[in-house]
């Protein structure tokens, strides 16, 4: 098997901001296996809230000797979250096509059905995102980003400016336990469906004693499937990307043991091209809530790219991956 990668960089169009700050390109890596003259594809995102970066990444590649790698012997080899993701999604890719068979049922679902995804507002004044918000008034499922003083004020903006949207809320760990109780009651107001990751990982031990109207998802606090057991009693729901994961395989099991579990699902994703959304839309067809909208944001998404009709998620072709 021989193994090839390399850092891409897509434009976005506009600025992405969150409560961490903001962003302008989509910065990914991408992976290709290919044997016996047939190739897969991954991509990756290097993420610096868990301490990932594209060099290192890069460098982390230089070491992987692909004779022989598998999904199942992946793991072993420690390798940064996003290496991991793009070897295994590669790897599932080659594995389609090398059998004939799409990866959704190597996966053993029933189908790929459309589905609704998440579009996000990105992180601005009251004003800028109640108009954002009306502008993205056709897709069916906004998500807004707050985590910064004047969330109250933004949410009342929005639900003003589209009151019959239906919205889920990002903190990205903005919020701090001082504040929570009164967000929550703020977004019980607006009818926001979800709020994810209110606290700070680490931080949010507050969440078992609060009495909560809104479902709470965990990001930042939910990797893998071994990190559950410590969710429980916190969360309602977790967001699954797998980014975090380190790969579809172990986004899968995530999956089915968050359902056995009892806890909505989440699959989310980083800023990323259409070649990251295939493999997660895998996961989406186990999914309540489904955020992929990473190409909605790319001046120029990766072709064959996938389509979008009106928010509603379609599945990828398999000339771009599985």
């Amino acid at each position: 098997m021989r193994l090839s990668f390399g850092a891409e960089s897509f434009p976005i169009a506009g600025t992405f901001t969150i409560s961490r700050g903001s962003k302008t390109s989509a910065e990914v890596v991408a992976v290709e296996v290919e044997q016996d003259g047939i190739k897969g594809h991954g991509e990756g995102v290097p993420y610096a809230r868990y301490n990932e970066t594209v060099p290192q990444c890069l460098a982390a590649l230089e070491t992987v000797k692909a004779d022989g790698i598998t999904r199942a012997s992946l793991p072993a080899l420690k390798l940064p979250k996003a290496v991991a993701n793009a070897i295994d999604c590669a790897l599932w890719d080659l594995e389609a096509k090398t059998q004939k068979k799409p990866a959704w049922k190597l996966a053993g679902l029933a189908g790929m059905e459309p589905k609704v995804t998440c579009f996000t507002i990105s992180l601005d004044t009251p004003e800028a995102m109640a108009t954002a918000a009306i502008k993205a008034a056709h897709y069916p499922l906004l998500k807004l980003k707050l985590g910064r003083e004047g969330d109250p004020e933004r949410l009342a903006a929005i639900r003003a400016a589209v009151p019959h949207a239906r919205l889920v809320v990002d903190a990205n760990e903005g919020w701090h336990e001082g504040i929570i109780e009164e967000m929550l009651v703020h977004c019980a107001k607006a009818k926001v469906e979800l709020v994810e990751q209110p606290l700070p990982q680490g931080q949010d031990e507050a969440l078992r004693h609060i009495k909560r109207s809104t479902l709470i998802c965990a990001d930042e606090s939910a990797h893998d499937a071994a990190s559950l057991d410590e969710l429980k009693g916190k969360y309602d729901a977790v967001n699954i990307k797998l980014d975090k994961t380190g790969g579809l395989t172990e986004a899968l099991r995530m999956a089915h043991a968050a359902r056995a579990q009892d806890f909505k699902i989440m699959v989310g994703c980083m800023l990323a091209t259409s070649l990251a959304m295939a493999p997660a839309f895998v996961v989406a067809q186990l999914a309540d809530y489904i955020d992929l909208d990473g190409p909605l944001w790319m001046k120029q998404d990766r072709q064959p790219s996938i389509k979008y009709l009106k928010g509603v998620m379609q599945a990828p072709e398999p000339a771009l991956w599985g």
